[in-house]
């Protein structure tokens, strides 16, 4: 369960407080509506034990429960509400595939066989009822024929619905169109059995039809069926294709690879390889795992992947990724990580479990919809009393109670947010954005600081060695074999250099009795000596002085943009090792596009206050805080927030856990540790900076599709509803406008696949 703060953010996923409860993943189908999802979400969380989610855009629906028959007593339950569902399985989405198949195809011969029959019919009644003469014998029956297959066959999915709701005791829009399409019919029977005896037109001996096309309504409610189909054919192709870009990352992994065993190669599915198997990959073929490149060289495209538009050259020793494609050479790779474990997989379930979170205007969608349709069925009666009262002809009226009826269905008003943020959420996935929730993607569009850690976020996190100073007894190399052995505990970027450098000249020495000061350094014994590596801070927390000439040579190195770590052993200063970082090339680049879209840029370093301010000022960041422990850090977050800030914080390390819970919008780089991912709410692929560029761009335009979308089916009800209410709105004119409201909603939320990473545009930031 994810706990939000009071501006808005997400916070560190509660493992201990879901530990216990069953996560249940369904596919429903015959949903039509937004009402639908909300009818289906109401009923499974009456069930005692059980919490729902239902996405009428993604039709499925996260179930979580403490009975290990959660998953049986919510697909129960959702049948007997009308509906059916199915288990989700992980990577074997046919059911749905088959479900939405069959509803679209189903909705294609339905609206093929309605218009087919609706324009001879429009045609009919139009030029029949106004023509007297071009009548011929039983024209009205012929009328009538044609008119049945429309209300009963074409229109049996709106009549369906319609039952079933009611036998919850609920509506939906279904009953707007089933009760409008009815009504229809019936005042066509009986202005055709029981119109006036007088003037020609009888029908069938009993009576003759009105005068005007507008009394019979065969036509318009023909019309409105017709409509409706198209607008339902064409809003279901449309939310396949939304579906198609959030499911986009799980089909680039491959199906069978090239196993190698004993020389001999052969060709199993993927469900059958092992880590530790070595997989032959040809030219323009896809890596299926994650693994170490052990023969040959070639060219990785992961564009598809990670909107890296560069291909990178590797070679034996070069980490590969499964999905990305080889393009010019034959490579073999000792296969590390398979199946879920992959990069891919992951990134494929982040942008899965994505979808069930619900956003907040979503929610706020829904529970309009679930209100808005016996309040507009309210009105509709309401209309035509009032028209029938201040004399107008029953036709009138009634024309005009139909009219409101039809188009106030808030069908786009379901549909709004939903679509938009599933196609945000997929395009990211396609450029290396990962995001793990709808409201982070909310977040995200409302920041306005942007601090960055330093180490592995903004600088590349390969230090070197720059030099090795002994003060004490020990040679140069026994110290840097002390200060490996102790950092060879630690998973910090410096720790790793200095152990990597202690490694190539011999053998470390062996450590006991390890400990870690997050942000400071570490201690072991080694020995039979307590050895400390450690930051200047560090040392003298722990009460060990230097000489001044060390702490002079110390800030030179400092202003030179070096990080230095000390060494003591048995409480003596023993010496200090230099190490330089390497910006990366898109960091400047980065700052300087988030400040043209008005964001504030700060820097958060564990580092000296020298180094921390020569990379700030390479990279051109508005402020910078040095030498901050992990607890500072998130500390110095709160502090902006308290001042009014929404804040962002990127970082890739466990020190920045803390820090990246505490924003309101966390972003962690891929090659973080596992605790940073977990506490993020966004994960960039890419390598390059750049991405955080991306993600807000991406969150602004999302949201702006948002907002247009709502602004469009708020807007659209309440201008129409009272002009249908005045009579000057064609129930026919009433039925396309809502079915083409629908379209537009989902066709511009389907613009989001066209969204390129790129520089800031020019006005962004007035936009915003």
């Amino acid at each position: 369960m994810t706990s939000v703060n009071t501006l808005g953010g997400t916070n560190v996923t509660d493992a201990a407080s879901d530990a216990d409860l069953t996560a249940v993943d369904l596919n429903i189908s015959g949903m039509s509506c937004a009402a639908c999802a909300v009818r289906i979400e109401r009923k499974l969380n009456k069930i005692p034990g059980l919490s729902a989610t239902v996405n009428y855009a993604t039709e499925r629906a996260l179930i979580q429960g403490d009975a290990a028959d959660a998953a049986e007593v919510a697909i129960s339950a959702v049948k007997r509400a009308g509906y059916d569902a199915q288990l989700r399985v992980a990577d074997d989405d046919e059911w749905t595939a088959r479900a939405t198949a069959t509803r679209i195809s189903s909705l294609r011969r339905r609206l093929a066989v309605a218009a087919i029959l609706t324009f001879p019919l429009c045609d009919l009644t139009l030029l029949l009822a106004l023509v007297p003469s071009w009548r011929f014998p039983n024209w009205q029956l012929v009328c009538l024929l044609l008119f049945i297959p429309i209300v009963t066959w074409a229109a049996w999915p709106f009549h369906r619905a319609t039952l079933r709701g009611l036998r919850q005791r609920t509506l939906s829009m279904d009953t707007l169109v089933s009760l409008g399409s009815t009504a229809s019919f019936g005042w066509a029977l009986y202005a055709l059995i029981f119109g006036s005896p007088s003037g020609p037109g009888y029908w069938l001996g009993f009576g003759v039809t009105p005068e005007g096309a507008d009394s019979i309504y065969l036509d318009v409610a023909a019309g409105m069926i017709t409509f409706q189909l198209a607008g339902r054919y064409f809003e279901a192709r449309s939310r396949r294709q939304a579906g198609d870009v959030l499911n986009a990352l799980g089909r680039l992994a491959v199906k069978e690879v090239r196993r190698m065993h004993a020389g001999i190669e052969s060709i199993i599915p993927i469900g059958r390889l092992q880590a530790g198997d070595t997989i032959a990959v040809l030219p323009g073929e896809r890596i299926g795992a994650d693994g170490r490149i052990v023969v040959g060289r070639s060219s990785i495209d992961a564009s598809s992947m990670t909107g890296e538009s560069r291909p990178s050259d590797v070679g034996p020793g070069d980490m590969v990724v499964g999905g990305t494609i080889s393009i010019n050479g034959r490579i073999e790779v000792l296969a590390e990580s398979v199946g879920s474990h992959t990069q891919l997989a992951q990134m494929a379930a982040i942008a899965e479990q994505a979808q069930q979170r619900k956003a907040k205007v979503q929610a706020f969608a829904d529970r309009v919809s679930a209100v808005f349709i016996p309040i507009v069925i309210g009105i509709a009666i309401a209309v035509m009393m009032i028209w029938l009262f201040i004399g107008a002809e029953p036709r009138t009226a009634f024309g005009t109670g139909i009219a409101v009826l039809i188009i106030a269905c808030p069908c786009s008003l379901g549909l709004a947010t939903p679509t938009a943020l599933m196609v945000g959420v997929g395009r990211g996935g396609q450029l290396g954005i990962l995001i793990k929730g709808q409201d982070a993607l909310e977040a995200s569009g409302v920041i306005d600081t942007i601090v960055f850690d330093k180490t592995g976020t903004i600088t590349n996190g390969e230090l070197a060695l720059s030099e090795v100073k002994a003060v004490g007894n020990c040679t140069p190399g026994e110290l840097l074999r002390l200060a490996g052995a102790v950092e060879s505990g630690s998973e910090h970027a410096i720790a790793v250099a200095i152990t990597a450098a202690a490694r190539r000249d011999g053998d470390l020495a062996i450590a006991t009795e390890f400990r870690s000061f997050p942000g400071m350094g570490a201690a072991a014994m080694i020995d039979g000596r307590r050895v400390l590596v450690g930051s200047p801070k560090f040392f003298t927390e722990e009460g060990l002085t230097y000489p001044a000439e060390v702490e002079a040579q110390i800030r030179a190195l400092n202003a030179d943009g070096k990080t230095v770590v000390l060494i003591s052993a048995g409480g003596h200063l023993e010496g200090f090792i230099a190490l330089t970082d390497t910006v990366k090339e898109s960091a400047k680049r980065t700052v300087s596009d988030l400040k043209a879209l008005g964001l504030r840029t700060i820097m958060l370093t564990g580092d000296a206050a020298g180094p921390a301010s020569v990379v700030a000022r390479e990279i051109g960041v508005d402020e910078v805080f040095s030498e901050m422990m992990p607890t500072q850090k998130s500390a110095a977050i709160q502090r902006l927030q308290a001042a009014g800030h929404n804040v962002a914080m990127v970082g890739d390390g466990v020190n920045d856990a803390a820090a990246l819970a505490t924003a309101n919008l966390g972003l962690a780089m891929v090659q973080g540790t596992d605790i940073a991912m977990k506490s993020a709410d966004i994960i960039l692929v890419r390598e390059d900076l750049s991405a955080v560029t991306d993600a807000v761009l991406l969150s602004r335009q999302t949201l702006r599709t948002i907002r247009v979308n709502l602004m469009w089916a708020f807007g659209y009800n309440i201008a129409a509803i009272p002009i249908a209410a005045l009579g000057l709105l064609n129930p026919l004119i009433a039925a396309a406008a809502m079915a083409a409201s629908s379209v537009f909603v989902i066709s511009n939320s389907l613009r989001l696949r066209n969204f390129q990473p790129s520089r800031v545009p020019a006005g962004e930031e007035e936009n915003q």
